[in-house]
C-alpha cells in the first residue's frame, strides 16, 4: 500500500521546514524555534518515514546517521584533488608587514593602492573538505597530510549544519564544488557535553579541538552524532559548471546562499592596517567568542591576484595567519593527587600555587591520565606552564623550569590543606620535592588493587570504595534520577560515615529513629525527608535507569531505552544486537548496557531499590505527546493538593513537556500550589505565564 498523498506532502513539508530551520540557526544566526520544537518536527518526519519506507530519500535529515564500519576496518584513504596546504604563521606586526612587502614585490605593485583582504578567525578546530556534485553531498575528507586524507563522509553527515543537498532557491548550483572548512564545537556546548559524559560514567574530554578530532575518527556514526559538532566554511578548492566569482567575498556569499554556513565573524577590509586592527579586536574578544581560536587568517580578496601569486611548496602566497599571543602563566606544581570517580576511574589532578590565567584563578587542574602526565615530563616542584587558549579550565602544557637541588625549607608546610589529614598528607598524593607521578598500585580510597582498562586505571571495588559509593548515591538522589532534594553531598557523606548507607538504594531504607540520633537532625527534618522519600518512591522508568549509573547511559539514552522497552525485565534481557538497532545507540554502548545488567552487583542494587518500595512508572503508550504542554518548559512551586510533585512532573513529561527547577525567560509556565514563595513574583517580572494547579490539570487533560 502506497503512502497517502497527505503523508507524502507532509514529509516533503517537514524536510523543507527542517532545512529552513538549520539555515536560520547556522547560517543566519536567527533561530525561530527552540531545540524542543525542532526535535518534535524531526521525530514527526522520522515516524512518517518509518510508517512509509518508500518515502525515505538519501537527502532526508533522518538519513544523517549511517552504519558503523566493520570492526577493525579503518577509513578509506583519499588523495585530494587540490592539496590542503598549510598557512604561513606570523607572530607580530613586523612579520605581517614584511609578508605584504614580499607580496607586493612579487606582483610588482610597490607603492600601489591598498589591497582588499578577507579576514576571518583562525579557529582551533579540525579542517575538512566537502565535495558536492550537482548539489548533493557525496564525500567528506580529513586534511590528513595535506595530500592524502581519510574518507569520513558518514561521520560528517551527522553534523547538523552540513547540508546533504545544497539549496538552489537563491542562485543556480554548480555541477561540482569542493568546500573547505573547519569542524568545531562551541565551548558552552562542549562543557554541557562533558557534563553529560561525566554523568554517564565516561571520561571527560580535554578540550573542544581534541574532542572534535576524536569524534570524527570514530567508526560508528551514531556515536559521532552525539557530539555537538558544527562545520563552518572558509574557502572553495574547486568550482565547476557554474558562475565564476572575481572575489573571495562574493564566493563566500554564494556559499551562504547555497546553505553552507560560516561563523559570521569574517570581514572585508582594505589595507594592512585594517588587517592588524581586526586581529587586535578579535584578540581582545577571544574569550567572548564561543569558539576557540588562536589567531586570524587574512586572504587577498581578488581571485586573479591569487592566481598570479600561486603557491610555495607548503603554503599559498596570498594568505597568512597572524597568531594571538598565548594566555600563558607559570606556577609551581605543589602536588598530584589521584581522584577516584563515580565509576572507579583514577584521574590524576595537579595542585599548583594559586595563579590567575585569563581572568580565572587556578589552584588545580586535571591531568587526564597517567599517559598524559608522562608526556608532560613534570615532577613536583617544577615551575610549570599553564595556558588558557579558550579552554574554561587552563591546562598544564609543559615545564618552564625544572626543580633542582634540595627542597626549600618550608616545602612541607606548603602542601595544600585539602590534601592533608591529622597524621599527614593523604594516601595517593605525590607531594615530595622532585617526585614524579606513578599510578598507585592500590586505590588511595579503599586499598583495592588497581587495574588498567585501556589508557585508564580503575578501582574495581565498586560500592565498597567510599568515593564511588558517595558519587553513585549522589547520582541516585540527583535531578536526573530520583530528585531527593534534601539529600545533598554533605548529608550523603554523613549517612555513609554513620553506616546507614552501604549502597545507594539504602536511602529508601533509612530508619527515622536512627536519623534522629545524628547531629543536626531534628524531628522536623526527619519528617520532611521521610515524606519526600515516600513521594519519590514512584519514579519514571527513564529516571530509574539514570539512577542505576549504567556506564555510557545518561538522561537522553535512558529516555530512549524507556520508550523502546516496556519493562525493566525486557531491557535486562535485551542482547547487544537488539540494543544496537536503536537510533543513537552504537555497539560500544550496547555492550556496556548488556554487561551492566549481567553484573550481580547491579542486580543486587535493583533488588534493594524494589525492596525499599520503589515503584517504576512505565510510559503509557496510549498517551501521545500532543496538546498545549508538548514542547513547553514548566517550573513547579508551592504545595500541590491533588498530585504529589513527583506525579505532576511525571504527568508533564509524559505529555512532552520539560520540567525545570529554575525560572528564566525561556520558561513557558509556572505551576503554582499553596505558598509559592518568591517564584510567583519572579515569574511576573519575567512575563512567564502562571497556572494554578487546576489550570495545569485542565491543560494536561486536553493533551491526553
Amino acid at each position: 500500500m502506497s503512502a497517502p498523498r497527505e503523508s507524502q506532502e507532509r514529509v516533503q513539508a517537514l524536510r523543507t521546514e527542517l532545512a529552513r530551520h538549520d539555515r536560520l540557526y547556522y547560517t543566519e544566526a536567527r533561530p525561530e524555534v527552540s531545540d524542543v520544537e525542532y526535535d518534535k518536527l524531526f521525530r514527526e518526519l522520522r515516524d512518517l518515514e518509518r510508517a512509509y519506507p518508500e518515502l525515505v530519500t538519501s537527502d532526508s535529515p533522518t538519513q544523517r546517521v549511517g552504519s558503523p564500519l566493520p570492526e577493525g576496518q579503518g577509513f578509506e584513504k583519499v588523495r585530494h584533488g587540490v592539496a590542503m596546504l598549510s598557512i604561513e604563521s606570523l607572530f607580530d606586526e613586523a612579520e605581517v608587514r614584511d609578508f605584504e612587502s614580499k607580496l607586493r614585490r612579487f606582483l610588482k605593485a610597490e607603492g600601489g593602492d591598498d589591497f582588499d583582504w578577507a579576514v576571518e578567525p583562525k579557529f582551533d578546530g579540525v579542517s575538512a573538505s566537502l565535495l558536492y556534485e550537482n548539489g548533493e553531498f557525496v564525500r567528506g575528507v580529513t586534511r590528513g597530510d595535506g595530500s592524502v586524507g581519510e574518507n569520513i563522509t558518514a561521520n560528517l553527515k551527522t553534523v547538523r549544519n552540513v547540508p546533504l543537498v545544497l539549496s538552489d532557491t537563491v542562485r543556480a548550483l554548480p555541477s561540482l564544488i569542493e568546500v573547505r572548512g573547519e569542524v568545531l564545537m562551541q565551548r558552552d556546548r562542549f562543557q554541557r557535553f562533558n557534563r553529560l559524559r561525566e554523568a554517564e560514567g565516561k571520561p571527560t574530554l580535554a578540550n573542544p579541538r581534541n574532542a572534535t578530532s576524536g569524534a570524527l575518527r570514530r567508526n560508528d556514526p551514531a556515536e559521532v552524532a552525539r557530539y555537538p559538532l558544527e562545520f563552518h566554511a572558509f574557502s572553495v578548492a574547486r568550482l565547476e559548471g557554474g558562475e565564476s566569482f572575481p572575489t573571495h567575498s562574493e564566493l563566500l556569499e554564494a556559499l551562504r546562499d547555497w546553505g553552507l554556513s560560516d561563523a559570521g565573524l569574517g570581514e572585508l577590509v582594505r589595507g594592512l592596517d585594517a588587517c592588524i586592527a581586526y586581529h587586535d579586536r578579535l584578540e581582545a574578544r577571544r574569550f567572548e567568542i564561543p569558539f576557540d581560536m588562536d589567531g586570524i587568517v587574512a586572504k587577498l580578496d581578488r581571485i586573479d591576484l591569487r592566481e598570479r601569486l600561486g603557491r610555495t611548496a607548503r603554503a599559498m602566497r596570498w594568505q597568512y595567519a597572524h597568531k594571538f599571543a598565548p594566555v600563558s602563566v607559570t606556577s609551581v606544581l605543589r602536588a598530584i593527587e589521584v581522584v577516584v570517580g563515580t565509576n572507579g576511574r583514577l584521574t590524576p589532578r595537579a595542585h599548583v600555587d594559586p595563579v590567575e590565567v585569563g581572568g580565572v584563578t587556578v589552584r588545580h587542574t586535571t591531568l587526564h591520565n597517567a599517559e598524559h602526565v608522562a608526556g608532560l615530563e613534570i615532577a613536583v616542584g617544577d615551575r610549570v606552564l599553564l595556558e588558557r587558549a579558550g579552554d574554561v579550565i587552563p591546562q598544564i602544557t609543559g615545564v618552564s623550569k625544572k626543580a633542582s637541588g634540595k627542597a626549600p625549607g618550608d616545602w612541607d608546610e606548603g602542601v595544600p590543606e585539602e590534601l592533608c589529614e591529622e597524621i599527614g598528607v593523604r594516601t595517593g598524593v605525590t607531594w615530595r620535592w622532585r617526585e614524579s607521578f606513578v599510578v598507585p598500585e592500590a586505590c588511595p580510597a579503599c586499598g583495592t588493587a588497581t587495574r588498567a582498562v585501556g589508557k585508564y586505571w580503575m578501582c574495581p571495588n565498586g560500592l565498597d570504595c567510599p568515593p564511588q559509593l558517595v558519587g553513585r548515591t549522589e547520582l541516585l538522589c540527583g535531578r536526573g534520577a530520583f530528585e531527593i532534594e534534601r539529600l545533598g553531598k554533605k548529608l550523603v557523606r554523613q549517612l555513609i560515615e554513620a553506616g546507614m548507607i552501604s549502597t545507594p538504594a539504602d536511602v529508601f531504607h533509612l530508619e527515622p529513629a536512627r536519623l534522629l540520633e545524628l547531629e543536626r537532625w531534628g524531628e522536623k527534618s526527619v519528617n520532611n525527608l521521610t515524606n519526600e522519600l515516600a513521594e519519590r518512591r514512584k519514579v519514571a522508568f527513564e529516571r530509574f535507569l539514570v539512577a542505576l549509573a549504567i556506564p555510557e547511559v545518561g538522561s537522553a539514552t535512558a529516555r530512549l531505552l524507556a520508550r523502546n522497552y516496556p519493562s525493566l525485565d525486557e531491557l535486562s534481557e535485551a542482547d547487544e544486537e537488539k540494543l544496537a538497532t536503536l537510533e543513537g545507540i552504537g555497539p560500544e554502548m550496547a555492550r556496556s548496557i548488556r554487561s551492566h545488567f549481567q553484573n550481580d552487583r547491579a542486580q543486587a542494587l535493583i533488588a534493594r531499590l524494589l525492596e525499599g518500595g520503589v515503584e517504576i512508572q512505565y510510559p503509557d503508550p496510549s498517551v501521545a505527546a500532543t496538546g498545549e504542554l508538548s514542547g513547553r518548559t514548566l517550573v513547579f512551586t508551592g504545595s500541590l493538593e491533588k498530585l504529589s510533585r513527583a506525579e505532576a512532573k511525571r504527568l508533564a513529561e509524559d505529555l512532552g513537556a520539560k520540567v525545570a527547577s529554575t525560572l528564566s525567560r525561556k520558561t513557558d509556565f509556572l505551576v503554582v500550589g499553596a505558598k509559592p514563595g518568591s517564584k510567583r513574583s519572579q515569574a511576573e517580572e519575567l512575563g512567564v505565564a502562571i497556572l494554578e494547579e487546576q489550570e495545569f490539570l485542565d491543560l494536561a487533560d486536553s493533551g491526553s
